[in-house]
């Protein structure tokens, strides 16, 4: 499993994730929730390692992350700037690879068979000699997705995998992502549609800045769970706001939650 134990991460002398303690386990698809500011993102960044933790410890299987970074591919949100880039569907996926091949080492018969596996579990066969550019937004999330899959990882870190993708698209990544919970494989997924995460997550994380729930998807995204993260209960597909961590402004503590223990550094 994947394991915070009293994490705390900063930017500056703010803290944006703030001790917390919790788990999602491998073989769950798992959502982490909250509202602007919440932590969701910084939260992935942390375990990636890209973010310092100012208190507390990420665990996966028991070793510190750092020692297992191999087994963790991460998605940012789709940034459609990059769609015309002059590549193909096959291509990008053989991206995954690279990390694995050092400065020297060219694709061998494991590379090759990694990325022809990647493509046919993301149904992407038909489309592997295909221009990225030319793909619609589903297509190309799956093609990212399989670029992740090829890099041989078991746990996935998807930040806003949903973010321009029409209902049909979401609800079908959102199966795959749940066939490749039934596989063993750990799927952290940041959300904002929590009726979505209710029919597809087994799983969820709840924040605001701390932790307010983690657990099955039932018993952490119940009516006082909801209230005390967003101030109401949030009912069906209802949607908060999109989530502004990545405007480059430090997020804020949610009013009425003190920092407890906290020190600034």
């Amino acid at each position: 499993m994947l394991r915070f134990d009293d994490v705390t991460v900063c930017y500056g002398r703010r803290p944006a994730v703030h001790h917390l303690t919790g788990e999602l386990p491998c073989g769950s698809l798992g959502a982490i929730v909250g509202p602007n500011g919440a932590g969701k993102s910084t939260l992935l960044k942390a375990v990636l390692g890209w973010l310092p933790l100012t208190t507390g410890t990420i665990t996966l299987s028991g070793r510190p992350v750092p020692e297992s970074l191999h087994r963790i591919a991460y998605l940012h949100q789709q940034d459609a700037s990059s769609a015309g880039f002059p590549v193909t569907v096959a291509e990008v996926v053989a991206m995954g690879r690279y990390p694995r091949l050092g400065l020297w080492r060219g694709f061998g018969a494991e590379d090759h068979a990694a990325v022809d596996a990647a493509l046919a579990e993301m149904n992407l066969g038909e489309l592997r000699t295909r221009p990225y550019s030319q793909l619609s937004g589903g297509q190309r999330q799956r093609t990212l997705l399989a670029r992740a899959l090829a890099t041989g990882a078991d746990v996935f870190l998807l930040d806003e995998p949903l973010t321009g993708l029409d209902l049909p698209s979401q609800h079908d990544l959102l199966e795959r992502l749940a066939a490749w919970a039934e596989r063993g494989r750990l799927v952290a997924v940041v959300l904002h549609d929590l009726g979505l995460a209710r029919r597809w997550c087994s799983h969820a994380l709840v924040l605001s800045t701390h932790r307010v729930a983690c657990g099955p998807i039932s018993a952490a995204l119940c009516d006082a769970n909801l209230q005390a993260a967003f101030g109401r209960v949030l009912r069906g597909a209802e949607m908060p706001e999109p989530d502004c961590e990545r405007s480059g402004d430090p997020p804020h503590l949610t009013i009425g939650q003190p920092l407890r223990t906290w020190k600034a550094p």
